[in-house]
Formats: C-alpha cells, sequence, structure tokens
C-alpha cells in the first residue's frame, strides 16, 4: 500500500511528520489541556520528540498515519491529524491534536473530514472509527460533525471512553 504523502484542504496543507517536526510535537504535548483526555504524557524533552518521529512507522506499514497540519496562510505547525492501524484491534482510527489556540476554529473538523475521506475513497478502508473519553465533549463534537455515530462504550485506560463509527458508503 503507498503511504499518503500529502493532503489539502480549503485553510491547511496536511504531510507526514518528520523529525523536523520535533519542536512542535514536543511543545503540543506540553500543554496539559491539549493532553488532558488522551492518555498521553508529555515527551520528556525534545529528543523523546525526535525519537518518537524518527521510528514511526505508520505511514511505511499500513500506508496511513498522523499527518502535520500547516496552516496555509502562516505556514506554522498547528497540529496534526490522520488515521492510525492498530493491528491489534484490527481497525483505523481518525485523530487529531492541535494547539488551543487553533481551538473552536473549525481546523480538526475541516482536517478529520478530510482524512475520513481519503481513507474511503483512496484507501478504500471500509470501516473507520473514533475513540475519545467520554467527558471529551469537543472531540465528541468534530466526530459527530464528520459523521461518525457512537457504537459503544469503551474503557480508556481506566476513564470511560466512546467509540464512534463511520462505515464507508
Amino acid at each position: 500500500m503507498k503511504a499518503v504523502e500529502y493532503i489539502e484542504t480549503e485553510r491547511t496543507i496536511m504531510r507526514k511528520l518528520t523529525k523536523e517536526d520535533a519542536i512542535d510535537f514536543y511543545t503540543l504535548n506540553l500543554d496539559e489541556e491539549v493532553l488532558k483526555f488522551t492518555g498521553d504524557k508529555p515527551f520528556k524533552n525534545i529528543q523523546t520528540a525526535v525519537d518518537f518521529l524518527t521510528n514511526y512507522d505508520q505511514y511505511e506499514k499500513y500506508g496511513v498515519g498522523r499527518l502535520a497540519v500547516i496552516d496555509k496562510t502562516t505556514l506554522k505547525f498547528i497540529g496534526w491529524c490522520g488515521l492510525k492501524y492498530s493491528q491489534d484491534k484490527n481497525q483505523y482510527d481518525i485523530g487529531f491534536r492541535f494547539y488551543r489556540n487553533y481551538w473552536n476554529k473549525g481546523y480538526a473538523t475541516e482536517t478529520a473530514k478530510k482524512c475520513l475521506d481519503f481513507g474511503f475513497s483512496k484507501l478504500k478502508i471500509e470501516k473507520i472509527v473514533g475513540r475519545v473519553m467520554k467527558e471529551n465533549i469537543g472531540s465528541i463534537k468534530v466526530l459527530e460533525k464528520i459523521g461518525m455515530t457512537f457504537k459503544e462504550n469503551f474503557d480508556f485506560d481506566g476513564q470511560q471512553g466512546v467509540i464512534y463509527e463511520l462505515i464507508r458508503r
């Protein structure tokens, strides 16, 4: 499967993550509010972010992956969005994370919708899910706006979680 290289939306460019994104990746994950509902911990330092990005193998293994989201106007990294394949679950999921000053401006919805379209039309994926903590109302709203519907509850690292899904038409 050929990996995604580049996706464009009205306001953004999405491209593969590289180790050059390490400072932004590190900084994004320093914000406690950004990580509040993710179950993730901040990177220990920039080098751990470099190591993570250097070893990120979703593109090569599965043809999908989280993508750097670049604002077309400023050409700045504003977050990430994209599909991820979980081999243990045999599922593709949509994920997104943005710097807080880009919240509530439609970026997550715009980029997630485009990633879903890419997954269904170009990669012919049959089903994509979204997993979020039940308290994460903002992300749930994004999943609903992009057409996903509630499927079930699940244990999200000891927290109540919900799974939304969308099946290719």
